[in-house]
């Protein structure tokens, strides 16, 4: 994971370099919901994606965007995958593409199509001999685009509102917070994002038991019944249900599908 330009602090969750070998010559990695953009730059291969049992939404890139989303999309892959992949916060949206979240939910674009000034970027990182230089070439490229598009961020109460709501916060218990009815809040915060404020809440949840469930699978310890009570859950069962709501499938038949994948990541060598 590379370190994040103070500048870009507000607008860049991360910056993580990847190199994936899998153990099977193809198949396909469940891009999980979270509350954070995703934004994708592979090096050798386009990135092929789609909405999981959409085929008629797979689309090909070499910088790949989408907005929130509460279903899975799938990511179909060789025996190799390099790349360079950035989770944006919502305010990086505006910050960095000109448009507000919301204007990307549920989509899987190229953002080359979405701002033209990406449009040289892929061919030079494909030029680029190391993930330094990679690294370097992106963040730059950020630094540009902060320049090109930087404009009004959400009025302050939504962003309070979104705040609170990934902090777990109630839906009525926030609305009062920000001083807005449900219903107002409701218009505001999917006019923002593209999601409403439950589901925000929902994703939210549902990235930290994510997080906690892979972390589990990765230390061989821990069990799904601490992962829900620590993220929120009622129980085991509605973690299960929520699970399959947004990611397509069980956690456990998550981990059999995706975990070999979390094993196979290698250590990055320099001039790779």
């Amino acid at each position: 994971m590379g370190p994040v330009h103070p500048a870009l602090a507000p607008y860049v969750a991360s910056v993580t370099a990847y190199d994936v070998v899998h153990d099977a010559p193809a198949g396909v990695h469940i891009g999980m919901p979270s509350t954070e953009l995703t934004f994708v730059l592979p090096v050798d291969d386009p990135l092929v994606v789609s909405w999981e049992g959409e085929p008629a939404t797979r689309t090909t890139s070499w910088a790949s965007a989408s907005g929130l989303h509460t279903r899975p999309a799938a990511i179909h892959h060789g025996p190799r995958q390099r790349g360079i992949q950035l989770a944006l916060t919502v305010a990086g949206a505006r910050a960095l593409w000109g448009t507000p979240a919301a204007a990307l939910s549920g989509q899987l674009l190229d953002l080359r199509d979405l701002d033209p000034g990406w449009a040289d970027l892929p061919e030079r990182l494909a030029g680029a001999a190391t993930w330094a230089e990679r690294l370097t070439l992106v963040e730059a490229e950020l630094l540009r685009a902060l320049r090109r598009h930087r404009g009004p961020s959400p009025r302050p109460e939504v962003a309070r509102a979104m705040a609170l709501l990934t902090r777990g916060a109630r839906v009525a218990d926030t609305a009062d917070e920000v001083g807005y009815s449900r219903r107002r809040l409701s218009t505001l915060v999917r006019e923002e994002v593209g999601v409403t404020p439950q589901d925000l809440q929902r994703l939210a949840r549902f990235a930290d038991a994510h997080r906690r469930w892979r972390a589990c699978l990765l230390a061989g310890t821990g069990s799904l019944a601490s992962v829900a009570a620590a993220a929120g859950y009622a129980d085991q069962a509605h973690l299960a249900r929520e699970w399959r709501a947004f990611a397509g499938c069980s956690p456990t038949g998550w981990a059999r599908r995706e975990f070999p994948s979390v094993q196979a990541t290698a250590v990055l060598p320099e001039g790779g």
